[in-house]
């Protein structure tokens, strides 16, 4: 996996996919994906286009405030942007999170677990966490099973902060240890 810096972060690289600290040109691409009701079901909800734009900044400003946070998936043979991957832990949440969002045409690719194995890796190698977890709707039975080929179980459930207050997900989570022995384990 190669690296690359920006001035919000680094650029990760997997064989199909450039992980890259979210940039403007990013939006539309974002706020199409978040107008979608099916694509946005499990990853904030259906959002307008100004409510995306807050939620855009929300996401970039995370960098800047953190010096982590979600990155922007470009799939690498058609230069598109496809989705959202990364370290979240804003203000409340409960935990250390490495969360994923990627646009319908994605789906089925593998491109969910690419992206989140080298998220995970990287909050695991750079930025130290000791642990990860994953918050998960109860209906998302594809997260939760992408969840389970990485390695993490069933932790508990948990009420989300605002504004997300009435929903319950499940949080799946692993160790550092657990997640570099699994690694170990399938080179």
């Amino acid at each position: 996996m190669q690296k690359r810096t920006s001035i919000l972060g680094p650029t990760l690289e997997t064989a199909r996919l450039i992980l890259r600290p979210p940039a403007r040109e990013d939006f539309e691409s974002y706020a199409a994906m978040m107008a979608d009701a099916e694509n946005a079901r499990f990853i904030g909800g259906l959002m307008s286009r100004e409510l995306a734009w807050r939620s855009w900044a929300m996401i970039t400003g995370g960098w800047t405030l953190q010096a982590f946070g979600l990155f922007s998936v470009i799939e690498k043979e058609s230069g598109q942007w496809i989705g959202r991957v990364g370290a979240w832990m804003p203000e409340g949440w409960p935990g250390t999170e490495v969360g994923w969002g990627l646009v319908r045409r994605a789906w089925g690719k593998g491109y969910a677990g690419e992206t989140a194995t080298a998220a995970i890796d990287w909050a695991f190698d750079t930025l130290g966490w000791t642990d990860v977890i994953h918050c998960i709707d109860p209906e998302n039975a594809p997260s939760i099973a992408l969840a389970g080929r990485l390695g993490s179980t069933r932790l508990r459930a948990e009420r989300m902060p605002p504004p997300w207050q009435d929903s319950i997900n499940e949080i799946y989570g692993q160790s550092r240890e657990q997640w570099r022995a699994r690694r170990r384990g399938a080179d």
